[in-house]
């Protein structure tokens, strides 16, 4: 395991010079290691992603309902969205895991990914305050927060709605397949309406590979009508 924190890397990622390394630190440090590790800042900055995107969500959107702004919220906040930034900022190449999480693929986990980039907004929240937190939020979602023009709709719900307004059954979804280590674990999960039709897909959580799977039944169904 390194041991010695990229401080350049770090300060190309968060657009400043990190001030209290100690932080930094911990957001980098995965629970393998033995030592302090990122979950408590991640509950920090979970909180205060959440909080950003909520404020601008409400501000740029005034016609929008509660319903539309929370399902927004959800998109935006999401682990796939905090997956997705974090690769896109080779944040997890910072974070220290132990041997063992390493080797079982640990830095390419997109929990682990998502976790990370939220330890990392609850450290420089703590370290340089709320203006630099939010600078960091709106530099990397800002353009999905504007870009939204219609409230996205979660895949389960939508696949829910489907079969309500065609008087079918509930999508009804089971575990097939757990894999992997407790730190990156692999779900594949099947949906099905009834008799009409299933669909499966994988995902780092159930919540993920359940809203693959919808999609994926979602658009096999919508398919069949055209």
């Amino acid at each position: 395991m390194n041991d010695t924190l990229d401080t350049g890397a770090l300060a190309d990622i968060i657009g400043r010079a990190p001030g209290n390394l100690a932080l930094y630190d911990q957001a980098l440090t995965h629970g393998s290691t033995g030592r302090a590790d990122y979950q408590r800042l991640e509950f920090l900055g979970d909180r205060v992603l959440g909080l950003v995107i909520a404020s601008e969500l409400y501000t740029r959107f005034p016609a929008a309902t509660e319903g539309e702004l929370s399902s927004r919220l959800h998109a935006l906040a999401s682990g796939e969205t905090c997956a997705a930034i974090a690769r896109r900022l080779d944040l997890t190449a910072l974070v220290r895991f132990g041997a063992q999480a390493r080797s079982d693929g640990g830095r390419y986990s997109d929990n682990i990914a998502a976790d990370a980039i939220e330890a990392l907004i609850g450290a420089l929240y703590l370290d340089q305050g709320a203006d630099a937190a939010r600078a960091f939020i709106l530099a990397h979602w800002g353009a999905m927060i504007e870009g939204q023009q219609a409230a996205p709709k979660h895949p389960k719900a939508a696949l829910q709605e489907w079969a309500l307004a065609r008087k079918r059954r509930p999508p009804e979804y089971e575990i097939v397949a757990r894999e992997g280590p407790d730190h990156a674990p692999r779900f594949r999960v099947a949906v099905s309406v009834g008799k009409l039709a299933r669909a499966e897909a994988e995902g780092a959580s159930k919540q993920a590979a359940e809203k693959a799977a919808a999609a994926a039944l979602l658009a096999e169904l919508e398919g069949q009508e055209k």
